[in-house]
C-alpha cells in the first residue's frame, strides 16, 4: 500500500499545448495515468487575442479544447482558463465572455465535468483581487461549471502572493448567485467590472502570505479580514446579496 505521493483518486493534472496541440510527453503521461487507473484532469488555457483571434473565435477554440480532452484523451475533468494576451488574467471582460459562452454551450449539450482556474491581476489583501475573484466565480457558477480552482493572485507569477480569503470569496460569491437569472447576473457583473477595469495598468501587487497571516496560528491578519469585509460591502452595493 502506497503511504505517500498521489493517490488514484487525486486529480492528476496535465496541460495541453496552445492551441489544440499535443506532444509525445503529454501522450506518455496520459497513457501512464490511464494504466494506473488515475483520475485525470486536463488543463487548457486558450489565449484571448492570440492566434485564434477575438472573443467568438476563442470561445470556439475553448469548446474544441474541452471536447478533445474527453474524446481524444479520455480525461475525467477539464480545467479551463481563457487568458488575455495583454493582461495575463482570466478575470477581464473578454475572458469572462469566452469562459461563460463555452461553459454554457458544453453544459447544455454534454454531461462532462467542467472546471475553471483563476488568475487575477491584483495580488492578495487588495479590494481589486476580491472583486476580480467574485466576478469570475459569479460567471462560472451561472454558466454551469462544477469546479472552481483558485485563486492564483497577482497573475500567479509572484512568489508567496496567495491567500486563503481569496478562495473564500470565490466560494461565497458562487453560493450567493445560485438560482439567479442571467439578466440579474449580467447587471451585477457590469457593476463589479466597472469597479476594477480602470485599474488594469496599475493593479496593486498586494502582500505576501507571510504578511497577511500569523505564521504560528495560520490565521489571517486583521488587515486581510478588513479588506475582505470592505470588498463584500462593495460587491453588495453592486447588487449581490450575501
Amino acid at each position: 500500500m502506497v503511504k505517500n505521493g498521489m493517490r488514484n483518486y487525486d486529480c492528476h493534472e496535465c496541460s495541453q499545448l496552445n492551441e489544440l496541440k499535443v506532444s509525445t510527453q503529454f501522450m506518455n503521461m496520459i497513457a501512464g495515468w490511464h494504466l494506473s487507473g488515475d483520475t485525470i484532469m486536463i488543463e487548457q488555457m486558450p489565449i484571448m487575442g492570440g492566434y485564434v483571434g477575438g472573443v467568438e473565435e476563442t470561445a470556439i477554440c475553448d469548446v474544441a479544447s474541452t471536447l478533445s480532452s474527453f474524446v481524444a484523451f479520455n480525461c475525467d475533468i477539464h480545467l479551463d482558463g481563457p487568458i488575455h494576451i495583454r493582461w495575463g488574467n482570466t478575470t477581464n471582460r473578454q475572458s469572462l465572455q469566452v469562459a461563460a459562452h463555452a461553459a454554457a454551450a458544453l453544459d447544455a449539450n454534454t454531461d462532462v465535468l467542467l472546471a475553471n482556474q483563476y488568475y487575477t491581476l491584483a495580488g492578495p489583501c487588495t479590494e481589486m483581487c476580491f472583486l476580480e475573484t467574485a466576478a469570475q466565480a459569479i460567471t462560472d457558477t451561472v454558466s454551469g461549471r462544477e469546479l472552481l480552482s483558485g485563486v492564483a493572485s497577482a497573475k500567479g507569477v509572484s512568489k508567496d502572493r496567495v491567500g486563503g480569503l481569496d478562495a473564500r470569496m470565490m466560494g461565497e460569491a458562487s453560493s450567493a448567485v445560485c438560482g439567479m437569472s442571467i439578466e440579474s447576473i449580467n447587471r451585477i457583473l457590469d457593476n463589479i467590472l466597472y469597479r476594477y477595469e480602470p485599474n488594469y495598468s496599475t493593479a496593486p501587487i498586494g502582500k505576501t502570505f507571510q504578511e497577511i497571516y500569523d505564521l504560528d496560528t495560520i490565521l489571517p491578519t486583521a488587515e486581510y479580514l478588513e479588506t475582505y469585509d470592505r470588498a463584500l460591502n462593495v460587491i453588495s452595493s453592486c447588487g449581490l446579496d450575501f
